[in-house]
Parts: structure tokens; sequence; C-alpha cells
């Protein structure tokens, strides 16, 4: 069986479709549509086996041309060169769909007729290492898990939810979950680098539940890292699902008191402070963003963990910097609106605030776009859809709102790679209908304060980093 898998992978290949000039594959007369089918007699699943295979000096290609004629090519190259060829896609292969109908799932409660990968549900350890996703380790064999620790691929990044496995199973709705929380023993033993994730659901996983998985999570530090413990975020899509209420007031109180009671523990035993609640929960309870150094540099930006505080910090910093440089303009004078989701408009508010006292003749506007398209209480920015923002936006334009010489938003409004919102409303159509021109705002606060400040600033890329999608995106 294992020769006839092997023959089959070798017959399908992984057919290249580009070839970079001056390199290994052009010398060799590889060209686009040719197939990879071996290195050093191996089959290539994906790219990870591509990598490593590639690190060697001496190399034996098999390649089949266009015609079927196969050629074995032996190349000698400097340690780690790359043959300079592209494939299909970024893995070399499909990628892997989720197994499990979680009950918090965000693509289970998103309307239809949306575009048709907003509703793929990615459960790949490949994009764990390589993207920064979350991975449920529900569809993963021994195989998988040993090519990570012979690959050394760190870190993953797991959600857990939960390590009581009566409940995992539940919450995920698949009988394998709690089996599945084993593979973290063997990842711990081999010192693979780790990230926790924990969607909290009221009732189901918080209170003593939460306290259970947090103290197990502690036996795999230093191996895991973090922990990041975020609300799950409902939408007004959830008919036939599961019964769930949102985080309110006390319950996000009674788990950032639980959370940072367990901060101070491990930063007693372990010198970190492990576990750490999204900044959505300190905006709900309606208390302060923690101090930068409780953060422990950061590690879960990509879960809304810190970026409140982060934003902030690097603001004052980038603004501190142009008075040392003797860089403030105090004649620039120009009007800008800044449109954000309404968890972070008081903070947005606070640190536009700041540049305006820094820049006097520069007018900056902040508002709140209410969230229509998803249910109001999904208030993140990173979910505002173009209709929202259009049209909350022509409606205070029709009462005599005046947007300025541009709209600041967020790059995390905006697709991966591409400057087209969730809707598929584009940038062009929104600046259409708007008549000013849209400026997407990257992550850093130095970004933050030359967009304010600059006529002429130009992110020139999309950020594919903080795109704050609750769940195991």
């Amino acid at each position: 069986m294992r020769e006839k898998e092997r023959e089959r992978r070798r017959r399908k290949g992984h057919v290249i479709t580009r070839v970079q000039p001056g390199s290994i594959a052009e010398e060799m007369e590889i060209e686009p549509g040719d197939q990879l089918l071996e290195i050093d007699g191996e089959t290539v699943e994906d790219v990870f086996d591509y990598r490593f295979d590639m690190k060697n000096e001496l190399v034996n290609i098999l390649i089949r041309k266009a015609d079927g004629e196969e050629w074995l090519l032996e190349i000698e190259k400097e340690y780690d060169e790359d043959l300079g060829v592209e494939f299909e896609t970024d893995l070399m292969s499909d990628y892997r769909s989720c197994c499990n109908k979680c009950i918090f799932c965000f693509i289970d409660q998103m309307p239809e007729g949306m575009r048709d990968t907003l509703y793929f549900k990615d459960d790949d350890s490949r994009l764990s290492f390589m993207q920064g996703n979350y991975i449920t380790l529900t569809n993963m064999k021994e195989k998988d898990i040993d090519r990570i620790i012979r690959y050394h691929l760190a870190p993953i990044n797991i959600s857990v939810h939960t390590t009581n496995p009566e409940l995992r199973c539940r919450m995920l709705h698949n009988r394998f979950a709690g089996k599945a929380l084993a593979y973290m023993d063997r990842l711990h033993q081999h010192g693979i680098e780790m990230n926790g994730q924990i969607v909290l659901c009221r009732d189901v996983n918080d209170g003593e539940e939460l306290l259970r998985t947090l103290t197990d999570l502690e036996r795999y530090i230093p191996s895991m890292q973090s922990v990041s413990v975020v609300p799950s975020g409902l939408t007004r899509y959830r008919e036939g699902l599961f019964p769930l209420e949102p985080v309110d007031r006390e319950k996000a109180r009674e788990t950032i008191a639980l959370v940072e009671e367990k901060q101070r523990e491990c930063m007693e035993r372990y010198g970190i402070h492990f576990v750490h609640a999204s900044d959505e929960f300190y905006y709900l309870a309606g208390l302060a963003m923690p101090e930068a150094e409780r953060y422990d540099g950061y590690l879960q930006l990509e879960n809304g963990v810190g970026m409140a505080r982060l934003l902030r910090e690097e603001t004052e910093e980038a603004l501190e910097l142009l008075k040392k440089e003797q860089r403030v303009d105090r004649t620039v004078k120009r009007k800008v609106t800044i449109a954000t989701g309404v968890m972070v408009a008081e903070t947005i508010r606070r640190l536009a605030d700041s540049v305006m006292e820094v820049f006097p003749n520069i007018q900056v506007q902040v508002v709140p776009i209410r969230n229509h398209f998803f249910g109001e209480s999904i208030t993140v920015t990173g979910l505002i859809t173009g209709q929202d923002l259009v049209g909350q936006l022509q409606e205070m334009q029709r009462e005599g709102f005046e947007i300025g010489d541009a709209l600041l938003v967020s790059s995390n409004m905006f697709r991966t790679g591409e400057k087209v919102f969730l809707d598929d409303m584009t940038q062009d159509m929104a600046e259409e209908r708007l008549h000013v021109r849209l400026c997407p705002v990257d992550a850093p606060g130095a970004d933050f304060v030359e967009a304010i400040i600059n006529r002429d600033y130009a992110m020139g890329r999309v950020n594919d980093k903080f795109v704050y999608v609750r769940g195991c995106r």
C-alpha cells in the first residue's frame, strides 16, 4: 500500500507555474508547466518537504516535462539555495479544512451570498506555522506531529478552548476533540513552541472550567509561550445554532480577575505572565488596559491582545521622535476623518487628540461605524463592511458632515493582500461614492501619526497580520 501511495503521489507531481530569471531552474531548462516529481528519490508532499530536502548542497531532482518525458537532474548548489521556482499554491497542496462544528464558529454565523472563500474553514497545521493561524489538532495524525517535530516547525498555534476532554468534544462537536489534546504533550516533549487560544463562551467554558484549563496548560511552559482568552463573537445570524449569550460587563470583569490572578501566579513561578485577556474584555469591563510589560512582548496581537496598548505606546514614541528631531511643522493645516469600530473609537479619539496637541492646525474627526451587517454586538474594526462604512458616512454627509482631505481606515478592514472589504466593495468604489481619498493605515503607531499629518501618506501595502476574527482563523 505504501508503495502504491508513493507511486500515486509521484505520478501527480507538483506543477511549476513560474521560473525565476537567472535561477538554477532556468539554467537547468526547467519551464512553467513542468512537474516536480521527486527530490533525492522521495516524493514531495508539500512545501515543507520541498524546503527541507532542498537544503542539501547536492540534490537529485526528478522532473516531468510537458511532453511526458522525465528528467533526472543532479544539481550542485549552495546550502539552502532554492531552485527558483513557484508552484500553484504556497503549500504545494490543498488546504486542510476543519472537521469540527464549534458552537461559537464565526463562519457558521455569516449570511448567505458572500464570496466562497469566506465560508472555507481551515484547520491546517502548516498555516499555523506559515501565517499564524490557530488549529484545533482534530484532523491531525501521528505522522503530522512527526513532521512538525522532524522539521521543528514553530510556533504552532493551538485553539484549545478547554482541557476538559468531554467538554471539548461538546464544544467542537467532534468525538475525537478530547483525545487530540494529547498531541500537545508530544510537542512539549520535543520543545516545539506553542501558543494557545481560548474562545470563552459564557456559561460553557468560563469560571471554574477556565481556571482548570489555564492550570492544565501551565505544565507546558516554557514550550507554550502564551495563552489568549477572547470572548465569543455573536452575529445576528445564529438561527438554529447553539444558544450562546454575549459576554456582559459582569462576566468580563469576572474573567479579567481570574486571568490576572493566574498572571500573578505564573509570573512568580515562571517569570512570564503567560495568559492574557483580549482587549475586548477590558473594553466590555470598562477597565484600563494592562501596562505594556504585562504582555510579554505582544505574542498574541493577532487575537486582539495588546493592540490598544501597543498602538498607544507607538503613537507616543512617534510623536516624541518628531519633537526630538525637530520635525514638527505647526503650520501644517488639514482636516481628516478616521472611521473605526465602535469598540476602539474612544481610544482612537484620545490618540488623535495627542496628535492634534502637537499639530494644532490639524483637525481629526473620529467616526465610530456601527456594524449593521453582522449585528451591532460586533464592534471590532476588522469586521466593518464597505456598505456599513459608506452608508453611514453618506448619511452624515447629507446632514452636512465634511470628511475632509482624506478618510483614514484600518488596513485590517480589507481582504488579505487586496483593497477589498469583506462584502466585496472595493476601495475605488468607496472613494467614488464618498468623493474622498480613502487611506488604509497599517497597525504601527508611526503609520497612524504619519497618515494624519502627511497629505502624501500612502501605506503601499495591505496588512495581512492583524485581522481580528474570533476563533480559529
